[in-house]
């Protein structure tokens, strides 16, 4: 474990709310002292650091990988922050992303067209983890004279289809 400013500004404050609440029970400060110190480590780890993990929505990152982002697609929101940080597909060919991606999940409607954009792939992020979390992430990739332009992340709400 890494001790971080954050880590022991929570561990106090977790310490002053314990040694509050065991200060109702007994009046001798050195037991109540002694009692707070010890059940404030449990107090963090099973109580706090918990919930933090469930209602915040930090999740790993990793270096961009072609075998990783075909292979498992669920976690492609962890490699999407270095592929776009690298520029790692700026100014490649559509060949040369479908080699690196896979081939396009789905182009995206051109109300101009009434038909699919084939100058806009786009492909599924996953879901990033987190206890309220209701959109997926989903990154559209924009070409112009078959070179990479631009590389949009976006979110769209999760729907479930319904079975008959």
């Amino acid at each position: 474990m890494i001790i971080t400013t954050p880590l022991v500004v929570m561990m106090c404050i977790i310490f002053v709310l314990v040694f509050l609440f065991v200060k109702t029970i007994d009046r001798r400060k050195w037991l109540t002292a002694l009692v707070s110190l010890a059940i404030t480590p449990f107090a963090y780890f099973y109580g706090v650091y918990p919930m933090i993990n469930i209602f915040s929505n930090y999740h790993h990152q990793k270096y961009f990988s072609s075998e990783l982002w075909k292979n498992k697609p669920a976690l492609r929101y962890e490699l999407s922050d270095d592929m776009i940080a690298s520029e790692i597909l700026l100014g490649k060919s559509k060949q040369e992303v479908e080699s690196l991606l896979g081939t396009a999940e789905w182009m995206s409607w051109s109300e101009a067209l009434k038909d699919h954009n084939a100058n806009k792939w786009n492909y599924a992020l996953g879901i990033e983890p987190g206890a309220f979390n209701t959109e997926k992430e989903c990154a559209q990739i924009t070409f112009k004279n078959d070179t990479v332009v631009d590389i949009n992340i976006y979110k769209e709400a999760i729907t479930f289809d319904a079975k008959d």
